[in-house]
């Protein structure tokens, strides 16, 4: 045999590099490097918690905070936009880590003043501003441009707005408004204001402190359902305003309910408020939940990321918390609100009319969990492809990772998911997979085999490709020579690691990053390009 004949430039086994620019990933195969600006992006939409398959979430977050680090001080007003555009449009399922980008942007010298002056942007209530309190202090101390920036964050606010920040997010994180006030020493000529501040300091109650205030004291005094459920009403007070008690009243859930709950609040409340007799098969207050939980218009004003609707769907659905001893019987209705919900929370997403092939890599690597919520990277990943499949005519979903047993060997099938199901028997398909290694190179290969046309590609993935024997980028190549179609392809990327199948220099490959809410229309807008 002529050893000769196994080198090649055009099918490589991704064990070794096909090109130059390649990088090792962590499984070891070979892979394309990320720029900082799409790592970033990863970052923000994806997190760390909990690692990935292959790395901890710890090298992890060193990992990301070193992009962070390098971007502070090239980019930093690249840094600083890119972070409020996130946290602003409500891209990512969690404001943890672009409070923590900003307050790393904050420590660095060259990017500080512009993270100091984006911080009413990206910490929009109490508790953001707790969690960023907490980060920037693991990186820098209370210099003056920090305590400026936060004396800020209050006094650009109407008393009203402070005394509501005050009583619904009174401590987290180990912080208080009181410890942040004494740091910051915001000074205000507007007595509301002034009193407002007194009465966080040292208990003192005004007269021109907002009557919230009043009514939340009272409501901690109270012990009846009468009186909770007045305050409720003639102070708009919030379910975090009252008493542990009270929460256990089905009456005080039906005034929070009148009073308009807000959409995050009311999804994370559905199992209490079912337990409760809130929400029974018929009648009760089942109806007007459902129609808040699927209003279009509220979820895209609340910034309700889809992958948070994902999980309270299967939380809510599955009739027990994750997280403690609670269990409720879902009611059906409420179950199919909040699939709809999850779909709408996307927006308005049109079809680009393409031949769509969805890959949704099901290898070993993407059972674990992300971003420290209770749902793999597969699922989210299925999840992610039942939007394209509602949205495109013409879309077929393949599950597939490198056979068990070998190298080459093809393990690709179709995911028998559609929009159609809900999402919790859908996920149910792609947990009962088989699992193997990981082959990205598996759609286009088998596309070319059984002679499927194909315009776009999506592959949602952790990128930790190592077990074919010929690199995605070849085998898109491949097709597109075999078939004459100018295929693109699409890489999800499911983890915050720096790789990528896709081949940055070919204009018909994109890499984005999964989570992003922004996910279904970036995929059209590329495949209709």
């Amino acid at each position: 045999m002529d050893v000769l004949n196994w080198i090649s430039s055009r099918r490589t086994p991704q064990s070794e590099k096909a090109d130059p620019r390649q990088v090792a990933n962590s499984a070891g195969g070979y892979t394309f490097e990320l720029d900082d600006h799409a790592r970033l992006r990863r970052f923000l939409t994806l997190g760390v918690d909990g690692g990935t398959y292959y790395v901890g979430d710890r090298a992890l977050a060193l990992d990301n905070a070193a992009v962070l680090t390098r971007l502070a001080v090239d980019d930093p007003e690249g840094l600083v936009a890119t972070i409020v555009e996130i946290s602003t449009q409500g891209r990512a399922p969690k404001q943890n880590p672009a409070l923590f980008a900003l307050a790393y942007a904050a420590s660095i010298p060259e990017a500080a003043p512009a993270a100091l002056a984006a911080l009413p942007r990206v910490a929009r209530t109490g508790t953001h501003l707790f969690l960023f309190a907490g980060y920037v202090e693991q990186f820098r101390g209370w210099g003056r441009g920090l305590r400026r920036a936060v004396a800020d964050w209050y006094t650009t606010k109407d008393a009203d707005a402070v005394a509501y920040q005050a009583v619904k997010y009174r401590q987290r994180e180990g912080w208080s408004h009181r410890d942040l006030l004494r740091l910051a020493h915001p000074v205000t000529a507007v007595p509301a204001l002034r009193e407002t501040f007194e009465w966080i300091l040292r208990g003192q109650v005004g007269a021109e402190v907002p009557a919230i205030v009043s009514g939340f004291a009272a409501a901690q005094e109270a012990t009846d359902v009468a009186t909770w459920t007045r305050l409720i009403r003639d102070h708009g007070l919030a379910w975090e305003m009252l008493p542990d008690a009270a929460l256990n009243e089905a009456a005080v859930w039906d005034a929070l309910l009148d009073s308009g709950m807000p959409q995050t609040a009311l999804m994370r409340q559905l199992p209490r408020l079912t337990r409760l007799g809130v929400l029974p098969d018929l009648g009760g207050r089942t109806a007007e939940v459902v129609a808040q939980l699927t209003d279009a218009d509220r979820l895209r004003k609340a910034r309700v990321h889809p992958v948070n609707v994902l999980v309270a769907q299967r939380t809510y659905s599955s009739g027990r918390s994750a997280r403690g001893a609670g269990e409720w019987t879902p009611t059906p209705a409420i179950a199919d609100a909040l699939d709809a919900a999850f779909y709408a929370a996307f927006g308005a997403v049109q079809p680009s009319g393409k031949r769509t092939m969805l890959g949704v890599d099901v290898s070993g690597s993407m059972g674990s969990p992300i971003s420290g919520m209770p749902i793999t990277a597969r699922e989210a990943s299925a999840a992610l492809a039942l939007v394209q499949l509602a949205t495109e005519p013409s879309a077929a979903a393949y599950g597939f990772a490198a056979a068990l047993g070998g190298w080459g060997r093809t393990q690709l099938k179709p995911l028998g998911i559609s929009p159609r199901r809900r999402l919790d028997d859908a996920l149910k398909v792609i947990d009962a997979m088989p699992f193997g290694g990981t082959d990205c190179a598996l759609p286009m290969v088998y596309a070319a085999r059984e002679g499927l046309e194909v315009d776009t590609f999506v592959v949602y993935t952790d990128n930790e490709t190592w077990a074919g024997n010929v690199h995605p980028h070849q085998a898109l190549r491949d097709y597109r020579e075999q078939t004459g179609i100018p295929a693109k392809l699409v890489v999800v990327g499911m983890t915050s690691t720096g790789f990528s199948i896709a081949d940055p220099n070919d204009a018909g490959m994109l890499d984005i990053a999964g989570f992003d809410a922004a996910v279904p229309n970036l995929i059209t807008e590329f495949a209709g390009a």
